[in-house]
């Protein structure tokens, strides 16, 4: 009878062993594979935290497109080749290559004998106006003292007429004076200097906000040229992006249509732009005609040489789309994993488009609001080829 009684115990015993360590063999393995090409991992499994799912979706993406090649250039119409408003010496230079400039400010100082003769003309002009101003007080009352004399039979007509006459001709003289004075004022504002201030030096200014491009003075030369550019100013808040359009293609381009740009610079990204010319003429060696598209550059991210490819858009239509992350390519099968059910993902042979930034087209395989793979691809593809 104990013999009996050891042998149940000893059964019992054995029969929990095995059964705890079955659940730890069940834990040990949280996936299977119920077919080929499915994965299923257990909904409490690390691995399935690994794994970051997103649906697949619909995007108005083009069906038709022009790809041609090109690249950043400053906007012509917001580029400055600075010049020397006077010819004399360089005593300062305010600004280094490379530097952002507000509109107005300083640049460089220059010693001009032109300012100093600038500032004489002015002087000369304002004494003269006040001889002339004195000149008509005096006619002025000459005419009123003989027009006096005259009603009271007191001059001849010959008189008035004669101090009349000298009233016309030192009113014109005023009015000269003050031409000339106004002149002179005006040269000295575009000098930027004060009137009756001498011993000034002339002041260059930004004559608009962006930054140095280029910079050829250095303070103690003297300058003599005032049409050759002493620095480059450009406004780069907004760049244009030239491409190359061929002649046969010219035809699907049209001023204000939306173009997509990708840069070298930044490859995976797609940025945004608008026709804003085409040129009138071809170009007769390469056949091709030069299309310019506006791009904002407010991020400062864009550099004129950039090279890069524009994407000219010719019509538009829904399709469906999966985050590039998702595509493997599996030799010369390209597949995604779409969850099926919770934890169960299922491998898909997909028919893929042009990638269009973060996503890519599907063609074949995927249906929007499928459920696909983003992060956790290779561990899938490796837990198929252990099962």
């Amino acid at each position: 009878m104990k013999y009996l009684v050891l042998i149940a115990a000893g059964s019992l015993l054995f029969g929990g062993c095995s059964s705890r360590t079955a659940a730890r063999a069940a834990d040990a393995a949280p996936l299977a594979a119920e077919q080929p090409g499915t994965v299923i991992i257990a909904a409490d499994s690390p691995m399935l935290r690994q794994v970051r799912r997103e649906p697949a979706t619909t995007r108005e993406l083009p069906t038709d497109e022009i790809v041609a090649p090109g690249k950043i250039e400053a906007n012509p119409n917001r580029v400055s080749k600075v010049v020397l408003p006077v010819a004399g010496r360089v005593t300062s230079v305010l600004v280094k290559t490379g530097d952002a400039v507000r509109r107005d400010q300083a640049l460089l100082t220059i010693q001009s004998p032109d300012a100093d003769a600038a500032m004489s003309t002015f002087l000369s002009a304002q004494a003269a106006l006040t001889q002339v101003r004195a000149a008509l007080l005096k006619a002025q009352g000459d005419f009123d003292r003989s027009s006096d004399l005259f009603e009271h039979n007191a001059a001849a007509k010959k008189d008035v007429l004669s101090a009349e006459s000298a009233l016309a001709q030192a009113k014109a003289g005023v009015e000269q004076a003050q031409a000339s004075q106004q002149q002179a004022v005006r040269r000295l504002a575009v000098l930027g200097l004060t009137p009756g201030d001498l011993k000034q030096e002339v002041v260059l200014r930004a004559p608009l906000a962006g930054k140095v491009l280029e910079l050829s003075v250095v303070p103690g030369e003297f300058r003599n040229d005032t049409s050759a550019s002493v620095m480059t100013i450009a406004d780069l808040s907004t760049v244009w992006v030239t491409s190359q359009v061929p002649e046969s293609y010219i035809r699907f381009v049209q001023r204000g249509e939306r173009v997509e740009i990708n840069l070298l610079a930044y490859p995976g990204e797609t940025f945004q732009g608008r026709v804003s010319r085409i040129a009138d003429t071809v170009d007769p060696q390469s056949r091709t005609v030069k299309v310019q598209a506006e791009l904002d550059n407010r991020s400062e991210r864009f550099r004129p040489e950039m090279y890069g490819s524009i994407h000219h858009i010719e019509s538009t239509g829904p399709m469906t789309v999966v985050p590039f992350a998702a595509v493997f390519q599996d030799g010369v099968e390209t597949v995604v994993f779409v969850e099926q059910a919770p934890g169960r993902f299922e491998e898909r042979s997909v028919s893929i488009g042009k990638r269009a930034g973060d996503v890519v087209r599907v063609v074949s395989g995927v249906k929007p609001g499928d459920s696909v793979v983003v992060d956790g691809v290779m561990l899938l593809k490796g837990l198929i080829k252990r099962t």
